[in-house]
């Protein structure tokens, strides 16, 4: 700890005058950890460097959007050409690069059949719930206990829970994850175990009526994966009740497979929230699916009731510059993913060996260019198994790393970027091996 504090004195003097302008010294609670953030000002390919100038190689890349990682040549290129070649960076109209990115999409998502753009993940998740709800006319939803979807209210249940909250193993409580929830008597969200089929068939049997949606993360955190019977078996209930069927692929769009989550599992879904990656880093979500329940959000040409159509609007929707970073991203992926993904598989299994040689019980979790370890022996389906891992262990490994040039927020997830080869690779793996050795 002293030499973490040592090192980034900077980014705690940051923090200090930080919290005299934003709530807790950050703009988003995701950002914090203890005993402080590090302050950034400088990105290349797969290091950051802080505001003390010590340099990391990034394993975050802001939550896995970056998987080009910092200042990719062809993003800038994108956006460039957009501003110096069409003379503006917002239209505030209809234009061109909306059905192109589209239609990229859809080359890689069969079920996108139509889609909106919004400005998040989060906004993606929040529209592709309304949407469901307008389709069917039902106002309950269906989430997993340790799904995160983004941060609007009726999603913001049994994120992560205290184990005194869990409640029955079959049937989890909803747990309240922010302040304004906890005395509310707003509560219209039934959470599911994610890999227990039977558990969750008894769940919707029981409340079918009522839902209107399933919202999943396919691949829990962007690690735990469901296994493909439940899967299968999930999408058979929703089918044969009426329920609509969203996978929130904002972490796993292009980061699982190029067609996401739903095409390593072959899923034919109702609708999917992207968002992420698919904006080379830049704000941007996605709502796709089915045309049947997009067209709820259909304006009509005819005067008619407002209450009549699904109002879903804003002026940034579609932001010609992110869609054009967009398409660049894409393109690139398109011939570098596979090289990601193998990258992916030599740092795992080389973790895995140095935690075997070390004797630390550990799980290398993850598919596709993201992982996370879990420190336990214990196998990993859900949100209450991962809490058997030595969180207190990972943390200190995680704040040694940061001090050997190793830069992710403790106890977070691995993402990895083009930029990430054996070289920068073998450094890691050289700093793991010396933690190790001195934890």
């Amino acid at each position: 700890m002293y030499e973490f504090e040592r090192k980034t004195q900077g980014s705690l003097k940051f923090k200090k005058e930080a919290k005299q302008i934003m709530p807790g010294g950050v703009t988003a609670n995701i950002k914090a950890f203890s005993p402080h953030p590090i302050a950034m000002k400088k990105g290349e390919g797969a290091h950051l460097t802080d505001i003390d100038n010590n340099i990391y190689i990034d394993y975050l890349l802001s939550y896995s959007a970056l998987i080009l990682g910092h200042g990719h040549p062809d993003v800038k290129a994108a956006i460039y050409n957009q501003i110096e070649e069409k003379g503006t960076w917002l239209y505030g109209s209809p234009h061109q690069l909306e059905i192109d990115f589209g239609k990229l999409l859809q080359n890689y998502y069969s079920s996108i059949e139509m889609l909106r753009y919004t400005n998040s993940g989060t906004e993606a998740t929040l529209l592709a719930l309304r949407l469901a709800k307008s389709y069917t006319g039902k106002q309950k939803i269906a989430k997993f206990e340790g799904h995160y979807h983004g941060g609007h209210k009726q999603v913001l249940f049994s994120i992560s829970p205290s184990e005194d909250d869990w409640g029955n193993i079959t049937h989890p409580n909803a747990v309240p994850d922010s302040k304004e929830l906890k005395n509310s008597s707003f509560n219209s969200s039934i959470i599911l175990p994610f890999n227990d089929l039977e558990a969750c068939e008894y769940i919707l049997e029981k409340n079918y009526h009522h839902i209107a949606a399933i919202i999943m993360e396919p691949v829990q955190e962007g690690f735990i994966s469901a296994n493909i019977e439940f899967m299968k078996g999930i999408r058979r209930i929703t089918e044969k009740l009426g329920i609509v069927l969203i996978f929130d692929e904002v972490k796993t769009g292009f980061r699982v497979k190029m067609g996401g989550a739903q095409s390593y599992y072959n899923i034919e879904l109702d609708l999917t929230a992207l968002g992420k990656v698919i904006g080379g880093g830049f704000p941007v979500g996605v709502v796709g699916g089915k045309s049947d329940i997009l067209m709820e959000s259909a304006p009509q040409e005819k005067r008619n009731k407002p209450s009549d159509v699904l109002f879903h609007s804003g002026t940034y929707n579609g932001h010609p510059m992110i869609l054009s970073a967009g398409i660049a991203t894409i393109k690139v992926l398109e011939n570098k993913i596979n090289d990601i993904f193998n990258m992916t598989e030599y740092l795992k299994s080389n973790l895995k060996d140095i935690f075997n040689e070390k004797g630390i019980e550990s799980k290398i979790l993850g598919i596709g260019s993201m992982f996370n370890i879990a420190l336990t022996n214990r196998d990993i389906m859900n949100f209450r198994d991962y809490q058997s891992s030595d969180f207190s262990l990972r943390k200190k490994i995680d704040l040694a790393l940061l001090n050997e040039g190793v830069y992710n927020k403790p106890c977070n997830r691995y993402s990895l970027s083009i930029y990430h080869n054996y070289e920068v690779l073998n450094k890691t793996l050289y700093a793991y091996k010396k933690v190790l050795s001195t934890i």
